[in-house]
């Protein structure tokens, strides 16, 4: 029997997720599988990855071929690095302990790695809420000026307007004053 481990499909439309399953390479995509060892969900960012270290590397061991995208994560993990390094103690390249130790050197590395690019990441979306919050500042000073400068020429129109008010009724209480001057004057 030819067994694949590969990846199931679950979830909903445009919002899957999926099981790693060791499978006959002839059952279904999502049929009948043999074992399930770990999950692999891309909707997080970074996406997650739940695996079973000590089941993948002995179905590895024993012949399963993983997948295309499988094979990545199983990389990613240290799965196919850890059988190699058993290979190498296999030939007396060198011993279990040597093995072990070049594997938690890698684990590390590869976890400091990690962390960067995750502290990158932070940063750079602290930096874009910041320059995004200073352009809505800029935007907000913008807009609070033109509204005073409408309100400043409201006010000026407003006073010119009282005084034309003014004048004009200053001139009707003239005009009548002068025309109650003028018949005695006569």
């Amino acid at each position: 029997m030819a067994t694949k481990i590969r990846l199931q499909r679950h979830g909903r439309k445009n919002y899957a997720f999926y099981p790693i399953v060791i499978a006959d390479s002839r059952a279904p995509r999502d049929g009948k599988f043999i074992e399930r060892i770990g999950s692999y969900n891309p909707n997080t960012n970074p996406a997650t990855v739940t695996l079973n270290f000590e089941r993948a590397l002995y179905w590895l061991n024993v012949g399963a071929q993983p997948t295309d995208t499988v094979r990545s994560i199983l990389s990613h993990e240290g799965v196919l690095l850890m059988k190699h390094l058993q290979g190498g103690v296999k030939k007396g390249a060198f011993d279990e302990a040597e093995a072990q130790r070049r594997f938690e050197a890698w684990k590390t590395n590869r976890q400091a790695t990690v962390d960067a690019a995750k502290a990158t990441m932070a940063s750079k979306k602290e930096q874009e809420v910041k320059q995004r919050f200073e352009a809505e500042a800029a935007k907000n000073k913008a807009k609070a000026e033109e509204v005073a400068k409408k309100k400043a020429e409201l006010a000026a129109a407003k006073a010119e307007a009282e005084a034309a008010a003014a004048a004009e009724a200053a001139a009707t209480e003239e005009a009548p004053a002068a025309e109650a001057e003028a018949p005695a004057a006569e």
